[in-house]
C-alpha cells in the first residue's frame, strides 16, 4: 500500500491498512516521495496532482498494489488504468481555526495575520470583510501550527479532518461554520485506488472500505469542481450532505443537498463569493454537481478559476 510519508498521510493510510488486516489480508505500507513533498512553493505554482502523481506512477509500475490519497488532492480528470476502488467514511469536512489566545475568527482584530496555503480559503476570508491580512504558507500541520505558537502569525486555517486524524483537535479555537467557509470539494475524505485490471482487489477494497453516502457526497462536490474547469487549488468550495426528504407519496427518502461557492472579481479588484444550493436524488450526484456549477457560472463564477485539470 503506497502513501506519502507525512505524519497525516501515514495515519490515514494506517486506518485503511488496519481495516484490510481485519479481513485477514497482509498489508505492507510503502512510503513514496512526491514532488509536493520536495517543494515549499505554492500549490497553484507547482500544479495540481503534486501529491498524487508519484503514487499513481508507483501503482502503474506494480511497485505497490493500492494507494491512498486525501481525496481533495486528486485531479478531477480520471487516470487511465487506475480505478477509484473505495471512498471510506468521511471525517468532519469543515475548516478549523487555530488562533493565538484562543480567539475565534470574529474576535481577531483587523490587521491580524492569518496563514493558509489555499486560494479557496484566501478568497473566502477576504470576502468576509474582516480586514485580516492573509499570508500564504506551506508545510505540514506541525509547521503551520508552530507559526502561531511562535508568534509569527495570529492564526492559521487548516482542515479539521487532518487535525482530528493526528489527535490535535484540542488545538482548534473555532470550527468554521460552512456558512462562513465552505470546504474544498472532498475535504475530509480519502480515496483508495488500485489498478483497473485488479478486479478481485477492487472488489475487496470496495466491499471492505467503501461508504455509499460519502462516495455520493464527494461525487457531487467533485463534479461541481470539474464542471467549473478548476483545479483543486482554485477558489471553489463545496459541501454535500445526505439529508432526509419526502417523496411525492410522502415517504422518507435520502437525497443529496449540495452547497457551492466560487470567487469572482468584485469592484476595484475586491474578491466576492457567489453561492448556490441544490437538492437531488442520491443516484444523481454527478448531475447535481454539474447543475450547481452551471448555476454558479450564471452568477458570474469562473472569473478567477484556473485552467481545466
Amino acid at each position: 500500500m503506497g502513501t506519502r510519508g507525512s505524519k497525516l498521510a501515514l495515519t490515514q493510510t494506517g486506518t485503511v491498512a488496519d481495516a484490510l488486516r481485519a479481513t485477514g489480508v497482509e498489508v505492507e505500507i510503502v512510503k513514496v516521495t512526491t514532488p509536493g513533498d520536495k517543494s515549499l512553493a505554492p500549490i497553484a505554482t507547482i500544479g495540481v496532482g503534486v501529491f498524487t502523481s508519484a503514487l499513481r506512477e508507483a501503482l502503474l509500475r506494480n511497485e505497490v498494489d493500492v494507494i491512498v490519497h486525501s481525496y481533495k488532492d486528486l485531479p478531477t480528470a480520471p487516470e487511465p488504468g487506475i480505478t477509484l476502488a473505495a471512498v471510506p467514511p468521511r471525517e468532519d469536512p469543515r475548516d478549523a481555526l487555530i488562533a493565538r489566545d484562543g480567539l475565534t475568527l470574529g474576535e481577531l482584530p483587523p490587521g491580524s495575520t492569518v496563514g493558509t496555503g489555499a486560494a479557496r480559503r484566501t478568497a473566502q476570508l477576504r470576502a468576509l470583510g474582516l480586514g485580516l491580512e492573509i499570508v500564504p504558507i506551506r508545510g505540514n500541520i506541525d509547521t503551520r501550527m508552530r507559526k502561531v505558537t511562535d508568534g509569527e502569525l495570529d492564526a492559521v486555517v487548516l482542515a479539521r479532518a487532518g487535525l482530528a486524524r493526528v489527535g490535535l483537535v484540542e488545538a482548534i479555537t473555532e470550527t468554521l461554520d460552512p456558512i462562513q467557509m465552505l470546504p474544498a470539494p472532498a475535504q475530509g475524505a480519502l480515496a483508495v485506488e488500485c489498478r483497473s485490471a485488479d478486479v478481485d482487489l477492487e472488489h475487496l477494497l470496495r466491499s471492505t472500505l467503501d461508504d455509499e453516502g460519502t462516495r455520493a457526497a464527494v461525487t457531487a462536490e467533485r463534479a461541481l469542481l470539474a464542471a467549473l474547469e478548476a483545479g483543486c487549488s482554485a477558489p471553489v468550495g463545496a459541501l454535500a450532505e445526505i439529508v432526509e426528504d419526502l417523496d411525492a407519496e410522502g415517504k422518507v427518502v435520502e437525497r443529496i443537498s449540495l452547497r457551492g461557492t466560487a470567487a469572482i472579481e468584485g469592484e476595484e479588484g475586491a474578491v466576492d463569493m457567489v453561492r448556490a444550493i441544490a437538492l437531488a436524488d442520491k443516484d444523481q450526484a454527478a448531475q447535481l454537481g454539474k447543475d450547481l456549477a452551471a448555476e454558479l457560472l450564471d452568477l458570474g463564477a469562473g472569473a478567477l478559476s484556473g485552467p481545466a485539470q
